[in-house]
């Protein structure tokens, strides 16, 4: 499976690539909101993991605008938003998971797993 990180911090992109790499997963980097909904509309990723805070397009406008284009890719939102509101707004965009930061490695793995199905 190939998975599409959609993450601005490029140090974090690269542990959750090599954690992903470990895991089987194939995955590619995007570092800007407005390529990475290029990217998710492109057809070509089975899942997602998306950022909220991000340069060019934030996470839940791209979300919002991928859905409403007929997307149905399974997106993971990672963020490090996490009060109440925040994860309902995520969910109400579209997304399949909310994960919180800082997370563990083998509750990235579950979630991926759950939203991956």
């Amino acid at each position: 499976m190939r998975i599409l990180i959609v993450e601005d911090n490029k140090r974090l992109a690269e542990s959750l690539k090599d954690i992903l790499n470990h895991l089987r997963y194939e995955a590619d980097i995007c570092l800007d909101g407005g390529d990475g909904y290029d990217q998710v509309m492109s057809g070509l990723y089975d899942g997602v993991i998306l950022d909220v805070m991000l340069p060019g397009m934030d996470g839940l406008t791209l979300l919002k605008e991928a859905r409403s284009h007929g997307s149905k890719i399974p997106v993971l939102m990672l963020t490090a938003k996490s009060e109440t509101e925040d994860r309902v707004a995520g969910l109400d965009a579209g997304a399949d998971y909310y994960l919180t930061k800082p997370f563990d490695k083998d509750e990235l793995a579950a979630a991926l797993k759950a939203v991956l199905r």
